[in-house]
């Protein structure tokens, strides 16, 4: 089975004490989640939760590699750094997510608030629950 217009499939089995196997059905690529220390796991891998922010800043990376490419600029080596904070209150859920995107080459403001304006319309961050503090920095380097 592979992706179609209907959707990605993923199949998911719980191997018992808190963790799990993700398969991605199109591309066969394996992960595995564990329940994070602080709610009865090992933390032994990435928390359902913290696939969620690793999702944010993948999705915004790559929704700017899209604009990047696009307008031929090549932005290489950019990175993002996410923060999960969990809340416990009114429920336990993710209370906010700290995004830092981290440029290694020089843009001009045109590049800098279209890529800017990309990465705040990815998918994931128009996908999580308004609740859910979004703080997003974005650093350059200082122009030569």
């Amino acid at each position: 089975m592979s992706a179609t217009a209907a959707g990605v499939p993923i199949d998911i089995t719980y191997e018992g004490e808190l963790h799990c196997r993700l398969r991605h059905i199109p591309s066969a690529s394996i992960i595995q989640t564990d329940a994070p220390v602080d709610n009865q796991g090992k933390g032994a891998a990435f928390s359902p939760t913290d696939l969620v922010g690793a999702a944010l800043g993948s999705c915004m990376l790559t929704t700017m590699g899209i604009v990047a490419q696009r307008h031929e600029w090549d932005i290489a080596g950019t990175r993002a750094h996410v923060v999960k904070e969990m809340i416990s209150e009114p429920a336990r859920r993710i209370g906010r997510l700290s995004v830092t995107i981290t440029f290694g080459k020089t843009l001009d403001e045109k590049q800098q608030r279209l890529l800017e304006a990309s990465a705040l319309a990815c998918p994931v961050h128009k996908s999580l629950h308004p609740d859910v503090d979004k703080r997003v920095q974005f650093v350059y380097p200082e122009p030569a």
